[in-house]
C-alpha cells in the first residue's frame, strides 16, 4: 500500500533519513525477532514521496470509530474524539452513558467476561475496523514538533490549524489524554510519537527482545454491528502485554501502556454477513485498583476484583508479549 504525497510540513523529513536508521531498519535492528505489522507497515515513511504543493490531505487523521461512539484509544470508554475520554481509573458520568443508550447501543457490546470466549458462542459486537491512515514520521522530524498543552498554540501554528476548528479539538483531547497521570504501581504508559519510541518502550516495560506483535484482523468490510460466532479461541498470552492505541493527530501517534496479570486471546469469529474476523482480546484478570464506578463495572454489573474484564482492540491497534518462540 503506497501513501499518497504528504502535506509540506511532513516532507521535509524526507532528504535527510538516509542520515539515520529508518524507522523499519530501527524496528528490525532492534526487534529482530518480531515481524512489523501490516498497520505499522502499510504507514511507514516513503522515501519516494515527492513534494506536492496542491495537495489537500487533512491536518487531523481520524480512524472510523474516533469521530462518534466507540471504545476510546486507551481500550476503556467513550472515543476521545467524541465525547471525551473515559479511562478506568475515573467514574463513568450519566451523561457519559446515556450517550450510548440515547443512540441505541448496547454497551455489552464492549466488554465481555471470559466466559463469553467460547466456541460457538455468538455474540453482538461493533466492527474492528478503525482505518486511521496517519502515516509514521521518523523521531528526529516529531521530536523537532513541541507535544504539550503548554505548547498548544505553537502545534497549532506548526500544523496551520484554526484554533476553533474540529482539529484543534480533537488534538486538545489527544495531548490531554496523553498528559493523565499514571496509575502508581499499577500502569506504566507513554505515548509514541514516533515508531522508534514505540520499540524502546516496548523493550523497557517488558524487558526482552523476543517479542510478538498481533493485531486483529478483517477480512473485508464490515456492518457497523452485528452478530458474529466464535469458531475458535487460541490463547497467545498470560502475563505482562503492552498495547498501543492509534490516536487522532496530524501524524501517527501511539496510547501505548503496560498490564501485568492479563490474558490474551485470538478470537476467530463469523459475521451475519460472511465477513470473517481474526480479533485479539484482552482479558485483565486483576482489575482491583480500577475505579468502582469505571464504565466496565456499570456495564457488567459486578464489582473490581470479582472477575476478569475482557474487551476486544480494533485493527489498528497492537498487542506486544514477551514470547521465548518469537521468529
Amino acid at each position: 500500500m503506497k501513501l499518497q504525497a504528504l502535506p509540506i510540513f511532513m516532507v521535509a523529513f524526507v532528504a535527510s533519513t538516509h542520515a539515520t536508521l529508518s524507522p523499519e531498519i530501527y524496528w528490525k535492528v532492534k526487534l529482530p525477532n518480531t515481524q512489523i505489522p501490516k498497520v505499522i507497515k502499510n504507514f511507514l515513511p516513503q522515501p519516494e514521496l515527492k513534494q506536492d504543493n496542491t495537495n489537500t490531505k487533512e491536518k487531523v487523521y481520524y480512524g472510523l470509530n474516533q469521530a462518534g461512539y466507540g471504545l476510546n484509544q486507551a481500550g476503556y470508554g467513550l472515543n476521545q474524539a467524541g465525547y471525551g475520554s473515559i479511562s478506568w481509573h475515573r467514574a463513568a458520568t450519566e451523561d457519559e452513558i446515556g450517550q450510548f443508550t440515547t443512540n441505541k447501543i448496547t454497551l455489552k457490546q464492549y466488554f465481555i467476561f471470559k466466559k463469553d470466549l467460547e466456541k460457538g458462542n455468538r455474540i453482538n459486537f461493533p466492527t474492528l475496523l478503525n482505518n486511521n491512515k496517519a502515516p509514521f514520521l521518523p523521531r528526529q522530524f516529531v521530536e523537532s514538533i513541541p507535544f504539550s498543552m503548554e505548547k498548544f498554540s505553537e502545534i497549532l501554528n506548526h500544523f496551520f490549524i484554526d484554533s476553533k476548528s474540529k482539529d484543534a479539538q480533537a488534538i486538545e483531547k489527544t495531548i490531554k489524554l496523553c498528559e493523565e497521570p499514571e496509575v502508581k504501581h499499577k500502569e506504566k504508559k507513554t505515548c509514541a510519537t514516533s515508531l522508534e519510541s514505540m520499540v524502546d518502550f516496548a523493550l523497557s516495560v517488558l524487558g526482552t527482545n523476543k517479542i510478538v506483535a498481533i493485531t486483529s484482523e478483517v477480512q473485508g468490510e464490515t456492518q457497523k454491528s452485528q452478530r458474529y460466532t466464535i469458531e475458535e479461541v487460541q490463547q497467545v498470552a498470560d502475563g505482562d502485554t503492552m498495547v498501543c492505541h492509534k490516536l487522532n493527530y496530524a501524524y501517527a501517534l501511539h496510547y501505548c501502556h503496560f498490564a501485568r496479570s492479563t490474558k490474551t486471546f485470538m478470537v476467530s469469529m463469523v459475521g451475519a454477513n460472511g465477513i470473517k474476523v481474526k480479533a485479539v482480546s484482552v482479558c485483565h484478570k486483576d482489575a482491583s485498583f480500577w475505579n468502582p464506578k469505571a464504565l466496565p463495572f456499570v456495564v457488567l454489573k459486578v464489582k473490581p476484583g470479582t472477575t476478569p474484564i475482557c474487551h476486544f482492540l480494533k485493527d489498528d491497534q497492537i498487542l506486544f508479549v514477551p514470547s521465548e518462540t518469537a521468529t
